[in-house]
């Protein structure tokens, strides 16, 4: 089977080759997916570069999210018959024409929602659906911040937020380039992260914002503690540059401001508490089944063309969210 690996750390293309490797074997437990398609994603870019926290061995194989047909099961009972139709949080090793992912990751498609749009589910809309839900708590009429939602993510969190009543969306963004696409994909309003910003949210929202989700690492913390209502809930969940994040807040200020700030990794949850992610998958792809979300991708036609995606995604011109067709 072909398969993307990335043969050492790099911050471009270079070292990324397409191997022809064995096929892998479902161990009791697990099912072996024939890829239909597959998520491109960001944290792919930030594996690639070497970022321990993602790629703990070399070479690597990235590809969290896939959606395909069941070829084979493990030993021993299963939920899951050759030929059913799933989507999966595979860990990694997704960017293949075929993956073994664990049945506990593992979730039926509907046969309304195309591969194209179901491998969107395991990783992107999953976490969308998991901050909303579970980490911030959001209730309906709350408003709520996101920074960085010129992507796939932004997107798709702001047509899952609208479907539960969230109230008013506001998204950041690092260049006004990003700003019609990031409107057009459901935000009410889109600032630029510059020397107006604080001036332009409190604007928007005197009285604070109820839930801000944060990919950015520690940088924008005092931001959102700034900018936050009270109850407020401040929700931190990446690190794009890789930087050694900075100190939480003293106790006093979440106390005194009635504020609280969580993480999140869907890696992490994946491990500790799979029902969960499991569950988000189940709950996203019948949204898409039903239409109460839709989510615009960009099919990428075929394996050879990841690592370009990839270095758009690293250069931050990438825009939406990206899937690669894989099987046919």
């Amino acid at each position: 089977m072909r398969a993307v690996v990335f043969e050492n750390p790099s911050n471009g293309s270079e070292l990324t080759s397409i191997r022809d490797l064995e096929s892998p074997e479902p161990l009791p437990s697990e099912v072996l997916i024939e890829v239909g398609c597959a998520g491109v994603n960001y944290v792919d870019v930030m594996a690639r570069r070497g970022d321990l926290a993602y790629a703990p061995t070399w070479p690597f194989r990235p590809g969290l999210e896939v959606a395909g047909t069941v070829l084979a099961v493990g030993a021993g009972r299963s939920s899951f018959a050759v030929g059913d139709r799933v989507a999966a949080f595979t860990g990694g090793g997704g960017l293949a024409e075929r993956v073994v992912a664990k049945e506990a990751l593992t979730v039926g498609v509907p046969d309304e929602v195309p591969f194209t749009t179901a491998a969107t589910a395991p990783l992107m809309l999953s976490t969308a659906m998991l901050l909303l839900s579970v980490v911030s708590r959001i209730a309906r009429g709350e408003s709520l911040l996101m920074h960085a939602v010129g992507g796939g993510l932004g997107g798709g969190l702001a047509q899952i937020a609208r479907a539960v009543g969230c109230g008013l969306l506001v998204g950041t963004v690092s260049s006004p380039d990003k700003v019609a696409a990031a409107k057009a994909a459901g935000w009410d309003h889109v600032l630029v992260r510059d020397s107006l910003l604080s001036t332009s949210l409190a604007r928007l929202a005197p009285d604070g914002i109820d839930v801000l989700l944060d990919p950015l690492g520690t940088q924008m913390l005092d931001f959102d503690l700034d900018h936050a209502a009270v109850n407020g809930r401040v929700v931190l969940f990446g690190n794009p540059k890789g930087e050694v994040l900075g100190d939480l807040p003293p106790a006093g200020r979440l106390i005194g401001g009635n504020v609280s700030v969580a993480g999140f990794s869907i890696s992490g949850l994946s491990r500790t508490a799979p029902h969960r992610v499991a569950t988000a998958m189940r709950t996203i792809l019948a949204m898409l089944a039903d239409g109460e979300i839709d989510v615009p991708v960009t099919v990428v036609d075929g394996l050879d063309e990841v690592a370009e995606v990839h270095d758009a995604l690293g250069r931050g011109t990438g825009t939406g969210k990206y899937v690669v067709q894989v099987g046919r």
